[in-house]
């Protein structure tokens, strides 16, 4: 399916896990393995991915290069450093990854992501060059203004959480951080102020997000159920 074009992918890893009580959360152990591990392997597993970067906090650097030396990953072609913001980790990707078409950019602190969602994202981005793994609210989700105070209560019926794999068109997603402005969380929505379609694609509401230490053990218990 894209054996005729190359496909990179950007583990960003860079945050400093403020809201972690101290744990840096890409060592953290998850089924034995650390989460950086468990993401690298992954992605180094994947039939799609010719090569990719991690980024890594600074501090993190030469910690993240000694502990994956060990485990023969053969498409990781660099681990660099990132910056103080999200955006500016993943422009950091961007520079330091080989020659390629596609990019598959995911968040290092979601470990549960598996082999399926990357390729369901390389087969939605070919509709429009741009797809996101996303899943729909299920929770009732209010607007409120300033002081706390209820708005409006949105239709869940077109709500949808959005994760990573995030997979573009190397030259759309290079023009967006290109032209960004602003802090952004999210690289699709870079995207979209260029005027480029996005396309949802279903991800997995085990795909979480790993952000407090009450998340580690959520994602502990999901890994030993997905063993299991």
């Amino acid at each position: 399916m894209f054996k005729s074009q190359k496909v990179g992918a950007i583990i960003v890893a860079a945050g400093r896990g403020e809201r972690m009580g101290g744990i840096d959360k890409i060592f953290a152990p998850l089924g034995g393995t650390s989460m950086l591990e468990r993401v690298a392997g992954v992605f180094d597993a994947s039939p799609y991915i010719d090569h990719f970067v991690i980024v890594l906090n600074e501090d993190n650097v030469e910690r993240g290069k000694l502990l994956l030396s060990g485990n023969n990953l053969s498409k990781l072609a660099k681990v660099v450093p990132g910056g103080s913001r999200r955006q500016d980790s993943v422009e950091s990707g961007l520079k330091n990854l080989p020659a390629c078409q596609w990019v598959v950019i995911h968040d290092g602190a979601r470990p549960l992501v598996e082999d399926a969602l990357i390729t369901a994202g390389l087969e939605a981005a070919q509709e429009t060059g741009a797809a996101v793994a996303a899943v729909p609210v299920i929770d009732t989700v209010k607007l409120v203004d300033d002081g706390g105070y209820v708005k409006e209560t949105l239709s869940r019926s077109r709500l949808w959480a959005v994760q990573t794999p995030q997979v573009f068109r190397f030259d759309i997603i290079k023009e967006a951080y290109s032209k960004a402005t602003g802090d952004v969380t999210d690289d699709a929505a870079l995207v979209e102020t260029l005027g480029y379609s996005v396309k949802l694609y279903m991800g997995a509401y085990d795909n979480i997000k790993l952000t407090t230490p009450a998340d580690l053990a959520l994602a502990e218990a999901l890994w030993l159920r997905k063993e299991g």
